[in-house]
């Protein structure tokens, strides 16, 4: 049954890139009943807390945008603290909220769920049939697990808990740390500090060949707001654009948003990861949803939501 305005809707990660614009679509929408808990109020760790919190509270909707995340850097450094929280925020949640009750929930990814030299564009029957990536194998494998999760309370319990599998996301709200943020706040922060330095070129790591696809934040968020409200309730869902560039592509356009004049250096020494990600979006585009915003326009307003101060990133 879908969904009224007046549904109990948990969110979360409701601070963070996804879990917001998740927070903002709900609320454009009208729904008055959106459920948040900051990490404070709720450490999704915490196994007691989370189940306690979901029997009292009994949402009608759960959407799952909490995670431990970051970009190639953090990935293959934090790998223990990726898949140990990862795991244990995504078990807290999905077996809670069955102890709950809770009949409806979807849970967000990551395509790097999908093999290293997968064939492209990548179709969800393509999950498990080959080797992951090595330098974000340990994320990856906790993602594989939160749908495997979904698949197998659905299967054993009659639940209706769905899979998202977004490409790489950007949008408000983005980490621009560049210690651990993925590649296009990077190249965005380093554009805009190296236009205000007035240095002569930027430094992208690996060659710059390798090919990626980008999704607006509010496009995802989107995406599974009609994903809850056209009751997709089972299996597997890509989520993207259906378009990819390369780095360097992407580096090309982040510039000339940024207005910055100067060239780019390529740091051979630092990995590439994966050749290629791009994902096959018919099944989801069959059902009536595709992506709005192309890469041009949410690259513009996502330099316009940069946080700055004196012309500077603030982290």
């Amino acid at each position: 049954m879908q969904l009224n305005l007046d549904a109990k809707i948990f969110v979360a990660g409701h601070r963070g890139m996804v879990g917001s614009a998740i927070v903002r679509k709900l609320t454009a929408k009208g729904y008055r009943n959106i459920l948040t808990r900051s990490h404070q109020q709720l450490d999704l760790l915490d196994q007691a807390l989370v189940f306690s919190f979901l029997e009292n509270e009994q949402p009608d909707y759960i959407f799952i945008a909490a995670a431990k995340v970051g970009g190639i850097l953090a990935n293959n450094t934090y790998r223990a603290d990726f898949i140990y929280q990862n795991l244990i925020i995504e078990a807290n949640l999905i077996h809670g909220a069955h102890l709950a009750g809770v009949q409806q929930l979807c849970f967000l990814g990551s395509s790097c769920i999908y093999p290293r030299d997968c064939p492209q564009p990548i179709k969800e029957e393509y999950l498990l049939t080959g080797p992951l990536e090595p330098t974000n194998e340990p994320y990856a494998i906790a993602k594989i697990t939160g749908i495997k999760l979904c698949e197998s309370y659905n299967q054993q319990y009659g639940r209706q808990y769905v899979s998202a599998m977004p490409t790489n996301l950007y949008g408000p709200n983005d980490n621009y740390d560049l210690a651990n943020s993925h590649v296009l706040p990077a190249l965005l922060r380093k554009a805009h500090e190296a236009k205000v330095n007035d240095d002569h070129n930027i430094v992208i790591w690996g060659t710059g060949k390798p090919r990626r696809e980008f999704l607006y934040v509010d496009d995802m968020a989107e995406a599974c707001v009609f994903m809850m409200e056209n009751e997709i309730n089972q299996g597997l869902f890509n989520v993207g654009t259906g378009v990819d560039v390369t780095i360097l592509e992407l580096a090309e356009a982040v510039i000339d948003v940024v207005g910055f004049k100067g060239g780019i250096v390529f740091d051979n020494s630092r990995p590439d990861g994966t050749p290629r990600k791009l994902l096959d979006v018919s099944c989801l585009k069959a059902l009536g949803w595709q992506a709005k915003v192309n890469l041009q326009e949410g690259l513009k307003l996502t330099y316009a939501t940069m946080p700055l101060a004196s012309d500077r990133v603030l982290i």
